[in-house]
Formats: C-alpha cells, sequence, structure tokens
C-alpha cells in the first residue's frame, strides 16, 4: 500500500490509489507559510479496519515535521486522533 502525495503550495493531499482510483485520501490546505489544516479524511470501505487513516496521518505529520509546518486538525478523524497520539504533539498548533 503506498502513500502519494499531491501539492501545488496552496493545498494538497496525501492518498492511496488501486488500479487508478483513489481508495483513501487525507486533503489539507495552507494557511500561511508555518501551518496547513488537515479538513478531510475519507477511507473506501474495502480499506476500512487496517488502520489506514492513521497511516495518511503518519505521513501527513511526517511532512509537516520536515517542513517545519504546525498542523490545525479540523476533521473528525484527524482532531480525534490528535487526542490519542500524543506523539504528534510537536506539530499541533
Amino acid at each position: 500500500m503506498k502513500i502519494r502525495q499531491y501539492d501545488n503550495n496552496n493545498k494538497g493531499r496525501f492518498y492511496i490509489q488501486a488500479e487508478g482510483v483513489t481508495k483513501a485520501e487525507m486533503t489539507y490546505s495552507y494557511a500561511g507559510n508555518d501551518k496547513i489544516i488537515i479538513d478531510h479524511t475519507e477511507v473506501d470501505e474495502s480499506l476500512k479496519g487496517q488502520g489506514v487513516g492513521y497511516k495518511l496521518l503518519e505521513s501527513v505529520v511526517e511532512f509537516a515535521r520536515t517542513q517545519n509546518l504546525k498542523i490545525l486538525p479540523l476533521c473528525p478523524f484527524t482532531a480525534s486522533a490528535f487526542k490519542k497520539k500524543t506523539e504528534y504533539k510537536d506539530v499541533l498548533f
């Protein structure tokens, strides 16, 4: 399962495709030069229960760390995940 990233310096997404179809994605938009807002997470039924949402979030967190960005988790999934995963506090806005 390969997680890919698309970013146009305004907004972006981390996603998983199978046979050319997006099966999971986490979208974000930039808010200034130092933070991103995660606004949506969606995982196809065929991938439910496999921790795919957390894998996408781990990719976003790693991206934020390497780019010195903070994350504002607006989507319900990421807001909940940030409460559970204390190891992500360093990138929380």
